[in-house]
């Protein structure tokens, strides 16, 4: 009943949220008018219309899919870092852990700058997806010979993050300096790019991924409490691991290949959420996945807003609010 009432609250808050992410901007729009447009695109006439053409434009091809990318990515990273800090026993770790961001920013920089939008405006996502991949398989692959314990994960991804790292800043160095600007902002997180059909790729990984962690949240916590242990109750701890590490590695990789490098949800969202849900991941997962989604929706209305009309990127808010957020909570905790 617990989780059931902090559910219901967080889906609460989120549709607030996305009323509030919709409505507000730099032309803003009443909230009848934002979901009378969205119940009359959702069931044709169902409303008569009393809005502009130019409104129904900003609410359903801008804004919404924008704020539902924000949901997703959010759910996303939260629930990575949430399984992370279990599995890894390490209270630091979040999706960036793997390398799986800096792949993704690889694939980006050589979309952005060295082979142009060959494949349209979904060069980019598909380029950066491609790279996490290559990312989470050079992981899995220097694992698989130094062996699957946490530590050596944890190693071999902090060592392929710096080399594919190392690598971007090169060919950021040798491409065109006059696109160089939309590289940095690409890297420190946006949601321009979102679009109606590109939603769907995030949103079912999202869904199947955050299904299956939660069916096994049981043998997650016991994995957190040690390897002995989860031995002990008949789990195979390698692989079961590496399954969790390969899940979590495919999630991060959508998500960025489609928000940019965002930092600090999947850090910061896991240890609020245990501050009021426990440790139990039955309750944690879930709970972090509404919300991660809640802050960075809120955090993209600021990025939107702060600014106006520009866009500030997304990963300067999440860094400013989470590092502040993130020292309240360790002295609450300590």
């Amino acid at each position: 009943m617990r989780t059931l009432f902090f559910l219901f609250g967080a889906l609460l808050l989120l549709c607030l949220a996305v009323t509030a992410g919709v409505s507000l901007g730099t032309a803003p729009i009443p909230v009848q008018t934002v979901w009378s447009i969205i119940v009359e695109r959702i069931v044709p006439g169902s409303v008569e219309p009393f809005w502009s053409a130019g409104r129904e434009n900003i609410v359903w091809d801008v804004r919404l899919p924008r704020v539902l990318l924000a949901g997703l990515v959010g759910a996303g990273l939260a629930v990575t870092g949430a399984v992370l800090q279990s599995v890894t026993r390490n209270p630091l770790a979040d999706p960036h852990l793997l390398g799986v961001s800096a792949g993704g920013a690889l694939g980006a920089i050589v979309a952005l700058l060295h082979t142009g939008l060959i494949l349209g405006l979904a060069t980019v996502p598909l380029f950066a997806f491609a790279g996490a991949l290559a990312a989470t398989a050079l992981v899995a692959f220097i694992a698989r010979v130094l062996g699957t314990g946490a530590d050596r994960l944890v190693l071999s991804g902090v060592a392929v993050a710096f080399t594919l790292t190392a690598v971007g800043n090169l060919l950021i160095f040798l491409g065109d300096p006059r696109a160089v600007h939309s590289v940095i902002f690409w890297m420190l997180g946006g949601l321009g790019l979102a679009q109606w059909q590109h939603l769907a790729y995030p949103g079912l990984v999202l869904a199947l991924s955050l299904a299956w962690l939660i069916i096994r949240a049981r043998e997650i916590n016991a994995l957190a409490m040690g390897d002995e242990t989860a031995m002990t109750l008949g789990i195979p701890v390698r692989r079961f691991r590496l399954m969790l590490f390969v899940v979590t590695a495919l999630l991060t990789g959508v998500m960025v290949a489609f928000s940019g490098a965002i930092g600090f949800i999947g850090l910061m969202i896991p240890h609020f959420v245990r501050l009021f849900a426990g440790s139990d991941n039955v309750r944690v997962i879930p709970l972090s996945a509404g919300c991660g989604a809640l802050v960075l929706i809120l955090a993209d209305l600021v990025a939107r807003v702060a600014m106006a009309p520009e866009d500030m990127p997304i990963g300067v808010v999440t860094g400013l609010a989470g590092g502040v957020a993130f020292i309240a909570i360790l002295k609450r905790r300590g």
